[in-house]
């Protein structure tokens, strides 16, 4: 243990390596929403119609949705610390490629294999920091500013989107990532352990891993699609029964092989399941927050897209705050559901303030209120939510359960958004329709995906107030890991 606290510049190493961790995962988390405001500048460049335009989110989400639990089992099989390196490559590589883009094409296949690097990064990173810290104090503090980056990072996409945008053009959103990439590489080789514990006679399930990448690319094409194509329409109903007839196929792969990609028995362990739940719902809430609250201010309000930014830098900066500090000391005193069900609740309540906020809106009245509420909420929740999915797992299959809670999270958000999407525009098509005028119906749909998002944060405070239980936050088994290795070593 005395090795894990070797000082550079009087810094443990281990810090270090999360600072790593933290920039290479705020890479992959921002680019998720930094996009989203250059995609005006880049359909006027390279000649997107509004249809393909959405190709150069959603191919993405796809590769990333699709190799989330692969990528984690990778790390558990490989090695979490080579599979960090491998995501990080293709990445960065696929960023330079996207930002030297001069066709459709190339846009977006470079955005496919941008969402494999990122999957496989986003899969092991939580596996890396749970092996660097084992003391449960220590484990708080860094789950905190883990979370703090996972949660906190898309808002931050959407100012640094604008100024990227305002102030050079939309090549240089992707064009960033090449330098941070490198560097993140290189720290790499240097801080982050490279320990792997691989359990005797384990292989790669081919066959499961074939089925559930497919499944989860089926389902997630039928979600970000479902808006444009119909929630009922043959289309939408076959993608998903497809993608459920690959999850079922999966489901009777893993229960006969004796290698499985995802050993069955990680759903007897309750917290695992219960906060993968909460994850599902609470990234569904996220995205009412992100999403909804700037599509009010931009188009309602009138903000530019630096204005949105700003925006929600009280709500980030609070939640930095608690992430980093008074989240973990809840945890360390209340354990996992007290802190987790009450950010919960606030996070309702500051939706539920939104879905108040009227078509003339005033800042300060209207929206610092509920940024607040919702800073503070996120601050609170998001590191119980990452501490229970890990801390009943063996360090031999955590790369796997944090892909799986990863894949909660992406599959929680896609699927929030298309239906928090679906009934903004619903009712916002019925107010036209009754003649309002577009500033009036636009408010009244985001009211509605406000008031669901509530409902999905107040579902998810229950969940997590009667499923999750307190345990300790390190196993045996994590402390005899991360006591055997160096960081930097061979």
């Amino acid at each position: 243990m005395d090795r894990l606290r070797r000082k550079i510049g009087g810094i443990e190493t281990r810090w270090l390596a999360l600072f790593v961790l933290c920039l290479g995962s705020l890479m992959i988390v921002l680019d998720a929403t930094i996009v989203g405001v250059a995609l005006p500048s880049i359909k006027k460049d390279l000649g997107f119609s509004q249809a393909s335009l959405a190709w150069v989110v959603n191919l993405y989400l796809l590769t990333f949705g699709g190799f989330l639990l692969l990528g984690g089992r990778f790390g558990d099989l490989f090695g979490h610390r080579k599979m960090f390196l491998m995501g990080i490559s293709l990445f960065t590589a696929a960023s330079l490629a996207c930002g030297l883009a001069t066709s459709q094409t190339f846009l977006v296949s470079a955005r496919a294999v941008q969402g494999i690097g990122g999957a496989i990064t986003s899969a092991v990173s939580l596996s890396l920091m749970m092996s660097l810290f084992t003391k449960p104090a220590e484990r708080a503090k860094a789950m905190g500013v883990f979370g703090f980056v996972a949660s906190g990072g898309g808002s931050i996409g959407v100012l640094l989107g604008g100024i990227i945008t305002d102030t050079l053009n939309w090549h240089w959103i992707f064009l960033v990532n090449v330098p941070i990439g490198i560097l993140v590489y290189f720290l790499s080789l240097k801080l982050l352990p490279k320990l792997h514990q691989r359990a005797e006679g384990v292989k790669l399930d081919l066959f499961g891993a074939l089925t559930i990448t497919a499944s989860l690319m089926l389902q997630t094409y039928a979600i970000v699609n479902g808006n444009d194509k119909g929630w009922t329409s043959l289309y939408t109903l076959g993608f998903l029964g497809a993608g459920l007839a690959m999850l079922a196929l999966f489901l009777g792969i893993e229960s006969r092989v004796k290698s499985p990609l995802m050993p069955l028995s990680l759903f007897r362990l309750r917290n695992l399941v219960g906060a993968n739940i909460v994850g599902v719902l609470w990234a569904g809430a996220m995205f009412a927050w992100f999403f909804m609250s700037a599509l009010y201010l931009q188009l309602v309000l009138g903000y530019s897209p630096l204005k949105v930014g700003l925006a929600f830098l009280p709500g980030n900066l609070i939640m930095g705050v608690l992430s980093i500090g008074l989240s973990a000391k809840l945890v360390m005193k209340y354990g996992i559901r007290p802190p987790l069900s009450a950010g919960l609740s606030l996070a309702a309540l500051g939706l539920l303030l939104f879905a108040r906020a009227p078509v003339d809106g005033n800042f300060l009245v209207d929206v610092l209120p509920s940024m607040i509420l919702l800073g503070i909420g996120a601050g609170t929740a998001f590191n119980p939510v990452l501490l229970a999915a890990m801390s009943d797992v063996k360090p031999e299959e955590s790369g796997l359960a944090s892909g799986i809670v990863n894949t909660s999270f992406m599959m929680g958000g896609a699927l929030g958004l298309a239906v928090l999407a679906s009934i903004a525009a619903s009712r916002t098509s019925g107010q036209l329709a009754a003649q309002v005028d577009r500033a009036t119906a636009l408010t009244s749909g985001y009211h509605a995906a406000f008031l669901a998002g509530a409902v999905f944060a107040g579902l998810a405070a229950t969940v997590g107030a009667l499923m999750l239980r307190t345990t300790k936050t390190v196993s045996p088994e994590h402390v005899e890991a991360s006591a055997e290795f160096t960081p930097g070593s061979a």
